[in-house]
């Protein structure tokens, strides 16, 4: 009589049978080993935020005691009360914001439609205009301030807000970024567009814009970190405390001889806590220009 036998497993189930002997499966790390490496420099770099937090919550001869202390022995909020009561924060920030919302939506427009037309347009001259905007990036911008101080002045626009927002309108980094990008999209999809019988402006509008919110988040991640930490400028052409940006209403609470340590980490905390916000809401956006810009249709 002919005895039936069940066909065994082959292959690499049967390998991975603990019961059959074979090696048992590969256990999984619950999280990638380069974390291993990343988390430590987190902490590294967050401990300057951190640090300045904490000493916004101390007294300014809790700030000086030596040995320094990491936490507040005595936690207040003295530093904080100070600052909304003996000066105009919110005022500067009100300013801050004016000028960082004017430039972000200056740089979304301009420099997107100028990247387009470096990118897609034919125009004689295309490629050494570009050469030479790209080569502005490398002029230091202490060689501007003074032109610019005595064009402003002609204007009748020094002293006045407008004179921290109007250098901010534009530039030579947020037009290449956005080129860049352009030219990673697909020409197909722009082709499908003027077949549907959109114009030149409205395949633009409807089909490229849509595809590009990364690099458009990441010109406004860079945007507003320049023209809210900008200090050198509107130091210049500002002298109205009534036209103070956030970072030069902090300058003045450092003086020559004395400096109120509690005030001053109050007001930088209340300086960067939107800049943090906004990036957490734009990282995402953020990381996938980096992941998109190197795709190819």
């Amino acid at each position: 009589m002919a005895l039936s036998t069940a066909p065994t497993p082959t292959g690499e189930c049967a390998a991975q049978d603990p019961a059959d002997g074979g090696p048992p499966p590969r256990r999984r790390w619950p999280f990638s080993p380069y974390h291993l490496l990343l988390a430590p420099l987190a902490v590294l770099f967050a401990m300057p935020l951190v640090q300045m937090v904490l000493a916004s919550f101390k007294t300014d001869a809790e700030i000086r005691q030596v040995p320094p202390t990491f936490v507040p022995a005595h936690p207040t909020l003295s530093g904080y009360v100070r600052l909304f009561q003996d000066s105009d924060v919110l005022r500067w920030l009100l300013n801050s914001v004016i000028v960082s919302g004017s430039a972000i939506i200056a740089h979304l427009v301009l420099c997107s439609m100028a990247g387009y037309g470096f990118s897609r347009l034919r125009f004689a001259g295309r490629g050494a205009s570009f050469v030479l905007l790209v080569g502005t990036i490398m002029i230091p911008t202490q060689l501007l301030m003074i032109p610019t101080y005595i064009m402003f002045t002609k204007l009748g626009v020094v002293n006045t807000l407008p004179a921290v927002i109007l250098p901010w309108l534009t530039s030579a980094f947020g037009v290449f970024l956005m080129r860049q990008f352009f030219l990673s999209l697909p020409r197909e999809l722009e082709e499908a567009g003027r077949l549907d019988g959109c114009s030149a402006f409205g395949v633009f509008w409807r089909v490229v814009l849509p595809l590009a919110r990364p690099a458009l988040a990441t010109l406004a991640i860079f945007t507003l970190l320049g023209s809210w930490n900008d200090l050198i400028w509107p130091l210049i052409a500002i002298n109205d405390d009534r036209w103070y940006t956030i970072q030069l209403g902090l300058a003045n609470f450092q003086g020559q001889r004395r400096t109120e340590w509690s005030l001053l980490m109050a007001g930088n905390v209340v300086a960067t806590m939107p800049m943090v916000l906004f990036f957490m809401l734009a990282q995402r956006q953020f990381v996938a220009t980096m992941t998109f810009s190197g795709m190819k249709g």
